[in-house]
């Protein structure tokens, strides 16, 4: 097989031109237990002859939830696309309300889940979703079928020219999957993702990625959103071996075991791995410490290339050799490439990471671009920090008279699952999505985003802000985990700041402040004086209708599960307005 056209050829083609021992690993009773490019296959195909003997169409609808990546997840994939049934993968921590919604939506026949917890979460809906026919798990569950039942349905292989006369039958324009945006307003919206859309995007990050054959990747960014699922499937296309990281919690240990080369990861884990790394740094004495520091602070100058002249170099290199030889130690001692997406990656961390000799390759697109546009890639120049890299090949940006980043191209979504008229309100007849980020592309063609078109506001005064640039300014503080920029028609912009709690009475503790619990932090004056310095100091790079005048802190952490993050990290800003009105009033003496 020499070209991939539809999804699920990828592991064919790993099968045949890159064969792996240990294609797919994930951890089960605490041992790492793998697959190889052939097992996997073998797998696939079962679960494909038992889909068909169940009666599962082409176009039919399979769900899949899983609080954790893992071979199973990848091995049900393939054997849903390439019977020309659909994968619809769900976040496992929205609410029962958009369980049912999107399996009613999607008309789910079918649903795979991982644990315990998701599958109550359906059983309480399963009743509001008529299409529902079973539902399978990964663990094994009581009351519920396990997937393996499939595995030995699908082993009687008499039904195997019946798969592979639906393989022939899936053409690369047809839909593959639905993908449901986690949306910061509103219902979610079901994103149709063709074959081709997806291993057209595959094809072109191929060109932006050193990965070598052989090569270890440690995945553990939700596989049901585009981003992971799409490098995922370039690892199959790359012959390298994938394990599956147990859960967030447990990723230093799983970095550790595994020594990855290779990871994704979006900006707010590197922040809470950088701050984690100062956090030590702080606790050392003397020299140590000293040393410590002046390596940060040689980090936070970086650029790619030595382009800081020769003197620069020298020092870096002594930085390197005794202290960040370390940090990258500390992340398994193999990594060489990040890549990162989902959010505006801070500078400063893409310095301090690139210094450390683990850089990191800032990337951007949407789930509805499948999802790269853009990519960074530390070979022959393509990388440029503060910019989100050159425009991948295939695809073409342009950039409208308002400054928002228009796209068109191979990896432009099929459109709203039965929903013509949202469609047309963000795909132009010329055929270019409206991505509602605003950017530029400089004159050595790397794109920057500078921030989301929907959250710009005016100040009564009539002067633009753009909040995500204070915001990522003001996170570089320690103090600060979370904040949102406010002040739309108001008459300044203003704050309401989540504090590093975490930090803040470590820090109290250090200077003899007794704080009880998080409400007393949050109104006690010297910590009050602390934040308004640390907001001061962020505020000095930005003109003086931008500056934030006043600020809250809020008592409690922002989550997910609370409603003001979506799942990939981002702002529920008018969530977190209304959750916390009343400080938002206290601002602006409503």
């Amino acid at each position: 097989m020499q070209t991939v056209t539809r999804i699920f050829e990828f592991p064919y083609y790993q099968q045949e031109n890159l064969h792996l021992d240990k294609a797919s690993v994930t951890k089960y009773d605490g041992e790492w237990i793998s697959v190889s490019s052939t097992e996997y296959l073998q797998r696939a195909n079962a679960i494909s002859r038992a889909l068909l003997k169940m009666g599962v169409e082409a176009n039919s609808k399979i769900a899949m939830i899983s609080m954790s990546n893992r071979t199973e997840w990848s091995i049900v994939d393939t054997g849903v696309l390439q019977i020309g049934a659909q994968n619809v993968p769900i976040y496992p921590t929205i609410s029962e309300e958009d369980y049912a919604y999107i399996l009613n939506h999607s008309e789910s026949a079918y649903c795979f889940v991982s644990c315990t917890e998701v599958l109550e979460k359906v059983r309480a809906v399963q009743k509001e979703v008529p299409t529902l026919k079973e539902i399978f798990s990964f663990d094994r569950i009581e009351g519920c079928r396990h997937w393996s039942e499939l595995l030995e349905e699908g082993a009687d292989e008499s039904n195997q020219a019946d798969v592979e006369a639906r393989k022939d039958a899936v053409k690369p324009e047809d839909l593959a999957t639905l993908i449901y945006t986690s949306g910061t307003t509103g219902r979610p919206k079901g994103v149709m993702l063709s074959h081709n859309n997806i291993v057209s995007n595959v094809l072109a990050s191929k060109e932006r990625v050193p990965f070598e054959y052989g090569s270890v990747a440690l995945s553990f960014l939700p596989v049901c959103h585009i981003f992971e699922r799409m490098i995922l499937y370039l690892y199959q296309y790359c012959g390298i071996s994938v394990y599956y990281a147990e859960s967030l919690e447990t990723i230093s240990d799983n970095l550790k075991e595994v020594k990855p080369n290779v990871m994704t990861v979006v900006p707010r884990l590197l922040e809470k791995v950088y701050d984690k790394i100062i956090g030590r740094g702080a606790d050392l004495t003397g020299i140590k410490k000293a040393l410590f520091f002046w390596a940060v602070e040689v980090g936070l100058k970086y650029e790619p290339y030595g382009a800081n002249g020769w003197w620069y170099e020298k020092k870096l290199g002594l930085a390197r050799k005794l202290i960040f030889s370390k940090w990258k130690e500390g992340l398994g001692g193999n990594l060489d490439t990040m890549v990162s997406g989902s959010a505006a990656l801070q500078a400063r961390l893409a310095r301090v990471f690139g210094a450390a000799g683990i850089p990191v390759m800032e990337g951007y697109g949407l789930t509805e671009t499948s999802p790269v546009i853009s990519v960074n890639d530390q070979r022959n120049g393509g990388w440029k920090i503060g910019s989100v890299g050159r425009i991948i090949k295939g695809v073409e940006v342009r950039i409208a008279s308002d400054g928002e980043i228009l796209c068109k191209g191979p990896n432009v979504m099929m459109g709203y699952y039965k929903d013509p008229e949202r469609t047309k309100e963000v795909i132009n007849p010329e055929g270019f999505f409206h991505t509602g980020d605003i950017g530029e592309i400089d004159s050595d063609g790397f794109l920057r985003i500078t921030d989301r078109k929907k959250e710009m506001f005016k100040t009564s005064g009539g002067k633009y802000v753009a909040p995500q640039l204070l915001e990522n300014r003001m996170k570089q503080s320690r103090f600060i985990e979370q904040i949102m920029v406010v002040g739309e028609g108001e008459k300044m912009p203003a704050a309401l700041i989540q504090p590093n709690f975490e930090f803040l009475f470590e820090w109290a503790k250090r200077h003899g402040l007794e704080l009880k619990d998080t409400s007393e932090a949050i109104e006690n004056p010297i910590v009050k004086d602390r934040f308004k310095k640390e907001v001061e100091e962020a505020n000095e790079q930005f003109a003086k209708w931008e500056k934030v005048k006043l600020f809250k802190l809020t008592p409690d952490i922002w989550t997910v599960d609370d409603g003001h993050l979506t799942p990939t990290m981002k702002l529920r800003r008018k969530i977190i307005k209304e959750k916390y009105i009343d400080l938002y009033n206290d601002i602006y003496n409503h």
